[in-house]
């Protein structure tokens, strides 16, 4: 008869498949390291489950007030910092969202907003120096594209080119910013810079989502703050740079395959983006012919893409995803139901920031600084 010769320990698993007896291992010996001291920051992870939309908070967005235009506070002083990330907790968001530093950022894309309130791409409007040195920035980092060519590899997601299409766009963001600063805010740099490197995506993962979109916007901000950019430079913010941004970042995407950051599959808005559905939504405002059933029309995606983001966004998701619309993109499917654009454009105002600037998972990686400021807390003071 054939004996068996496995381990006896105390039983953690099955038997052994010979005699029925205890095939445990014995429990591996404490380990010499020193990582239960020192657990890793209680980050939540960005990639969430593509989960269908809560009820409630589709009613929350419903029911919450619509986000109103403020105008940008210029700075007092200038005491620039390397910027740094605050956010924790829920807690920490309602804080942001309650302290000036959140009304007057989310109030500047409300104004950003209402700035090409229907106006078309290609209408004239006016374009400053540092607007100008902007898209000269955003032309030249879609350029390098074309110098960096992705390099075969057998995964499909994730071409490691990026890393080095990144890499030379972190070497020159110093340099960038002399193309869009006057000399006496030219120490902004240390603080602005880390705005701008975050907008265009993640090297480690090679990702991009609403939260790297969202440090694109708070680098305008910080612009706007520091009075580069004035309430006239508004039309040509979203018209000709954020239009430039978002062509860049397609570019990228399609060229080195980034994965989407935080994208709720089907159930999201957009794998990418959010900002250039609410500006499109914006432009399309009271227009005379296209309503937010037009989406579904190919010939007016044909003709009317390359004026209206919206219809630009419908457009590139329809060309990257082959089955049917509803099916791929429920959401904008339930939206183009929506009566009209005004009632679209509030609601993905309200839906902007609940979905991004009210998620922990997005803005646990949002920056502060002297810029855009994270909440003083005033101690409490008693009468003597």
């Amino acid at each position: 008869m054939e004996h068996c010769t496995h381990r006896r320990q105390s039983p953690t698993s099955g038997p052994c498949f010979k005699c029925r007896g205890s095939a445990a291992f014995a429990p591996p010996p404490p380990s010499n390291s020193l990582s239960h001291l020192y657990p890793p920051p209680t980050y939540f992870p960005i990639r969430a489950p593509a989960m269908p939309p809560d009820p409630l908070s589709q009613r929350h967005i419903v029911l919450a007030p619509v986000p109103q235009a403020l105008p940008v506070p210029p700075l007092d002083e200038y005491k620039f910092v390397v910027p740094t990330k605050r956010i924790r907790s829920i807690e920490g968001i309602r804080r942001f969202h309650d302290f000036s530093s959140g009304k007057h950022f989310l109030g500047f894309i409300v104004s950003l907003s209402e700035s090409i309130r229907g106006r078309k791409i290609s209408d004239p409007c006016h374009v400053s120096e540092p607007v100008a040195g902007i898209i000269q920035i955003l032309e030249t980092l879609s350029m390098w594209i074309d110098e960096i060519p992705p390099v075969k590899q057998a995964g499909r997601y994730g071409n490691i080119a990026y890393r080095t299409w990144h890499g030379k766009m972190v070497r020159n963001a110093e340099s960038f910013m002399m193309l869009v600063l006057q000399d006496d805010v030219i120490k902004s740099t240390v603080e602005i810079v880390p705005y701008f490197i975050d907008s265009f995506g993640n090297p480690s993962r090679i990702d991009y989502g609403t939260g790297h979109e969202t440090h694109f916007a708070a680098w305008l901000y910080c612009l706007a703050r520091l009075e580069e950019i004035v309430e006239q430079d508004y039309t040509a913010l979203v018209a000709r740079v954020f239009v430039k941004y978002l062509d860049l970042m397609r570019k990228l995407q399609k060229v080195y395959c980034l994965e989407p950051a935080g994208s709720h599959g089907v159930w999201g808005l957009d794998d990418y983006q959010f900002l250039p559905y609410v500006f499109g939504s914006s432009q399309l405002i009271d227009h005379k012919y296209m309503k937010p059933k037009s989406i579904h029309n190919r010939d007016i995606l044909e003709h009317f893409s390359k004026d209206y983001m919206y219809l630009a966004c419908i457009a590139f998701i329809r060309k990257m995803k082959k089955s049917a619309f509803a099916e791929h993109s429920p959401m904008l499917d339930d939206i183009s139901g929506v009566p009209n654009w005004n009632k679209v454009n509030t609601g993905l105002l309200k839906m902007y920031k609940f979905e991004v600037l009210e998620k922990l998972p997005i803005m646990q990686h949002f920056l502060f600084g002297s810029i855009i400021e994270w909440y003083v807390e005033f101690p409490f003071r008693t009468s003597m």
